[in-house]
């Protein structure tokens, strides 16, 4: 075991190291590009800073639709990965989905609690929405 995690962090070090060739634009190397000028697409009136629901939430799919952009959705695993999203969509230009998996909200429940009947899972998926519901306002995006 400790074998494969030698060469797992081996084979992972080794994507880093500097390429002997130029490189093409990749989503890692352009994300280290800085940018001062966010690039999103002019939102809906009724969309605002915050969770998004109801009519608002129709009018930011249906301009994502009319306008060819696509809304991420990053599944979270935890408050950090919740506030990481939120800093991306501030910095780069919002909104952002944001996504709990069975797995993700037993995580942020804790692994160690019994999730026969789904119930770490449904309650970590509330206590990040909650989470999502109180800091997105904070970051200004939608």
């Amino acid at each position: 075991m400790k074998l494969a995690i030698a060469s797992l962090l081996v084979g992972s070090a080794a994507a880093f190291a500097p390429a002997a060739t130029p490189m093409r634009n990749s989503a890692l190397n352009m994300a280290t590009e800085t940018t001062t000028e966010k690039a999103f697409a002019k939102l809906p009136a009724s969309v605002k800073p915050g969770v998004v629901t109801g009519s608002a939430l129709v009018d930011l799919l249906d301009a994502a639709k009319e306008q060819g952009y696509a809304i991420p959705g990053v599944n979270i695993v935890g408050t950090n990965s919740i506030n990481a999203c939120m800093e991306a969509a501030a910095k780069y230009g919002g909104p952002i989905m944001v996504t709990f998996s069975k797995g993700g909200g037993q995580f942020i429940a804790g692994k160690s609690l019994a999730n026969g009947a789904d119930e770490a899972s449904i309650a970590g998926s509330i206590a990040g929405a909650k989470h999502v519901h109180e800091v997105a306002k904070l970051y200004g995006v939608p």
